[in-house]
């Protein structure tokens, strides 16, 4: 397995078969030049009942992957049919940070890489293998958590994905690293400031996954245009 350099988020319309053909092939590492992984998922929009069709998007893909190196994922976009449709869209290239947990792809990682400036942008991405057991705990405890995230003033975009069966991901872009910690934290007055923290104590008590990791990156520039927007990244220092 190659080293871990460079990590990018990509969304883009592509149809449903596109969609799910990514999701029953996706790349790998041995056919794709430079990856060294890759997820595939249905976008969901936050806040939503997940019993509801519209609470899913599945005409749309959500790719988060791993990369030795910015020319591979050029070179992806280029060249294979999913990487074209993903070049039509929008991705965030980023540079890993920290990360919390555990899922099995992502162990190589340090547990911290960089000691990133409170004042600085920060892209917070969850990936997550469910315990089927607990699919009720964890919609009871995960959707007031949707609500706070995609109301936050500090948040430029903030989206969910899942792939069938089990794999669940979050993804979200903040104007600081402070007011990402801040939410986690619950260190607001505001009605309803604590169910990020409740919902981490819940899964501390009684974990929800077999796999989970909360990772932090400092993202490193933004291509494309995502539904009539092309600057969701906040302005970026270019000092940490």
């Amino acid at each position: 397995m190659g080293m871990m350099n460079v990590f990018s988020f990509h969304l883009a319309q592509c149809g449903i078969a596109e969609t799910m053909l990514a999701l029953t092939r996706p790349p790998r590492s041995t056919s794709t030049p430079g990856l060294v992984h890759a997820e595939c998922m249905v976008p969901m929009t936050l806040g939503r009942p997940v019993a509801l069709p519209w609470r899913y998007r599945p005409h749309q893909i959500a790719v988060f992957a791993a990369w030795q190196s910015e020319a591979a994922i050029d070179a992806f976009l280029q060249s294979s049919r999913l990487g074209r449709s993903l070049a039509a869209g929008w991705h965030v290239r980023m540079e890993f940070v920290r990360r919390w947990g555990h899922v099995r792809e992502l162990d190589q990682l340090p547990q911290t890489a960089l000691v990133l400036d409170d004042q600085q942008p920060v892209v917070s991405v969850t990936l997550a293998r469910l315990r089927a057991s607990q699919a009720m705990r964890f919609i009871r405890w995960g959707r007031p958590v949707e609500d706070q995230v995609r109301d936050d003033p500090a948040t430029t975009i903030a989206l969910a994905a899942m792939r069938p069966v089990g794999t669940l991901a979050t993804f979200s872009i903040w104007r600081t690293q402070q007011a990402l910690t801040d939410m986690v934290h619950g260190r607001s007055a505001a009605p309803g400031a604590d169910r990020h923290a409740k919902a981490m104590r819940e899964r501390n008590r009684k974990d929800f996954h077999y796999e989970f990791t909360t990772m932090r990156f400092r993202p490193i520039s933004e291509h494309g245009c995502w539904q009539g927007q092309d600057h969701l990244l906040p302005e970026i220092d270019a000092v940490l």
